[in-house]
Parts: structure tokens; sequence; C-alpha cells
């Protein structure tokens, strides 16, 4: 049987990519610091997977094990004889598990000349070459070079919500039926991996961005208003009439400039952004807003969901009214139990409101999107 090497055991890891690995009929070895959830895989070696509809159906996945991975050289020797490593740890995580990764393939490289590929299923751009940055640094150049000929990192795309769960067995994760999972095949070193629900592209980057400018643009739009109404979940806020205007009008923005710089078709993406206006109303996923907004000096970051397109859009002429007036909210987003919102408003409270958008979206001084923001700053 083939095996996979899956970094991050938590339900991200279990509730998507590991499913599809089983159902692709690898042996999944989960690597995770959480000691818990490691030796409840290793006891039990199965655990269940809920689809978030009507019904709440049922998968089983079965022959898993797990490392705890503070044992470098445990997760080592389970890289030198992988057929696949994947990880869904969290892109700030991705630098901590690289010497692992890299004692692996130099074990393997010493004395194995099949191919393996490592994909980073990350919320990120560009996540997989991200890694091998971190990784290659534990390599010698003697590794190095037959890593570049043998161990492929290929950028992937991946979009599957996951809410916070509350089941009493530790393993069981709910996750809404809808999941894409995007992999570009010209960075793919050997042959395809054979994964049932894996759609291999020439060019990861459109794909990437379709992603972040609809599925997390629209999230965060939501998260941010919803938290201004009072609102506790994203399917309560997008009943909101002006919530619901609002991200409708963010993602046809998004959409347009979309369709300038990557030559979607306009249909094409006008069904692509229904079907994610319909995933946010699934009230099986009950999301909290302050979960899906957390972490605002990171969601307002230049080439992130909100600030990235809005800039594009106004070269592209097209007026961002509607992603102005989310990143107003994102900067108005005040949740105490957040340090990066506790700090933004701290930024505001010491030197005002037009500093701090500066100071966290890189915006010039003068641009025509800061007008735009600071007018929907003060409605808030």
């Amino acid at each position: 049987m083939k095996k996979a090497v899956h970094f991050g055991a938590g339900n991200i890891g279990r509730g998507f990519i590991g499913l599809l690995l089983h159902q692709a009929g690898y042996e999944v070895v989960f690597v995770d610091v959480n000691q818990e959830l490691v030796e409840e895989l290793q006891s039990r070696q199965t655990y269940q997977v809920q689809l978030a509809m009507e019904g709440a159906p049922l998968t089983t996945v079965e022959g898993v094990t797990a490392i705890d991975g503070r044992d470098e050289s445990a997760v080592a020797d389970a890289i030198a004889g992988a057929d696949l490593v994947t990880t869904a740890v969290g892109p700030h995580v991705l630098p901590h598990i690289a010497a692992a990764i890299a004692q692996g393939i130099s074990r393997r490289i010493k004395g194995n000349q099949c191919t393996l590929n490592v994909i980073a299923c990350e919320n990120m751009i560009g996540g997989s070459e991200h890694l091998k940055q971190h990784v290659f640094r534990f390599l010698d150049e003697e590794d190095q070079s037959r890593a570049d000929r043998l161990i492929g990192f290929p950028n992937a795309a991946v979009d599957r919500i996951v809410p916070l769960q509350q089941h009493e067995d530790k393993l069981l994760v709910t996750v809404e039926p809808f999941f894409e999972w995007v992999v570009d095949q010209s960075q793919v070193i050997g042959d395809l991996p054979q994964i049932e629900g894996v759609t291999y592209v020439d060019s990861i980057w459109p794909y990437i961005e379709r992603k972040l400018y609809t599925v997390n643009t629209g999230h965060a739009v939501i998260a941010y208003l919803g938290y201004q109404k009072g609102i506790a979940t994203i399917h309560e806020s997008i009943k909101d009439d002006s919530i619901l205007k609002a991200v409708r009008g963010a993602l046809e923005e998004t959409g347009a400039l979309l369709e300038q710089k990557h030559g979607f078709d306009k249909d094409t993406q006008d069904k692509y952004r229904e079907k994610i206006l319909e995933r946010f109303t699934n009230p099986m996923l009950a999301d909290r807003v302050t979960r899906v907004g957390r972490s605002p000096i990171r969601k307002l970051s230049p080439n992130d969901r909100l600030v990235g397109p809005a800039m594009q859009c106004v070269e592209k002429g097209i007026v961002p009214e509607y992603l102005g007036l989310a990143i107003a909210a994102a900067l108005r987003f005040d949740d105490r139990e957040d340090p990066e919102a506790v700090s933004i408003q701290q930024d505001i409270q010491q030197s005002g409101l037009k500093q701090a958008l500066h100071k966290h979206t890189n915006i010039p001084e003068g641009h025509p999107l800061e007008a735009i923001i600071l007018r929907h700053a003060a409605s808030l």
C-alpha cells in the first residue's frame, strides 16, 4: 500500500486531506505535536468524518496512525519511505516542520532514487515553494542538488470550510460537503499522485487568487460586517440584507478583477460566486464571526484577501467600494480576545485611524482607496 505522511492531525488534516488520501488508497501517517491527538490516532487507528448536510452522513477512515512531531528521527524515517508528503498546519508552522522534512529527504535521497512530492495544503499563496525554501536551509549543497532532481514541491490551492467542532469523540470531525484541491502539475516531479478530488492544472496562480479573492474575501466581508452589527455567526450575518448586498458587491468587484487579470469566463465566475455565497448560508457550519475575522493584521496585509484585490481593482479601473467598506470594518474589529485586533485598536487610539490604516495595509497616503476606507470607517 502507498504511504502518505501528513503534517497536521487537526480538523483540516483529518477531515479534508487525510480523508482524500485514504480514499485514494494511501496509508496515512499523521504528524502532530498534540500528544492527545497522536495517542488517540495511534490507539484507534481510525476516525470518522461527518458531512454538514441533511442526514449528516459519516465516512470511516481506517488504517491510520500518528507520530509525535517532536520525534524528528521517527518523522524523518517515515518521510524516507513515503510516497507522498502533505501539510495542513498553518502558514506560520511551516518553518517549524522544515528540519524534520529536510532530515527525511536527506536520508531518502542517499539510498532511494524514487521521486517524492511535498504538497503544502495551506491557506496561503505559494505554500509549497515557501516550505521548500525553509527545508533547503537544512540541506547541504550536495543534498540540495539531489533534492532538486528527485523532490517536487508543487503549489496547491485548497478550499473546504471546517467549523469549530463540538464532539465528545476527539477524532470525529465535521466538514462541509464542498471542497476543492488544485495542484500545479508543472511543479510535480515524477508521476502525478492519483488522488480522486485533486484537479491538476498547468498554472496554479489563477486558481489560488480565485479562491483567495472569492472564498476568503467573502468570508472576511461577512465576518467583519457581522461583527459590527453584533451578529454571532456567518450564516446569520449573511441573512442581513445590507451584509448580503455588501458581500455580493465585494465579490462582483473581485470577480471583475479576476476576469480581467486571468481571463476567467464571466458566466463561470458568476456561478462560482453564487456557489460560494450559498456555502456561507449553511446553518450546520455555524462558524462564528470572531473566528473567521481573527488575526486582522494578517488579513489586512497588502497581499491578502481585502487590500490585495482592492489595490488591484483601482489599477484596473474598478472602484472597490465594497472592499473599502470591508477594510474599514476590519480596522474597527475590536474583539478583546484577539491580540491582533487589540494591537490595531491601540494604534488607532495612539495615532489615529488614518495612521493605523497606513501602518497595517501599506496603502499610500493619498491613494484613491484611502478616501473610500476613511469614508466608510467614519460611518461604522
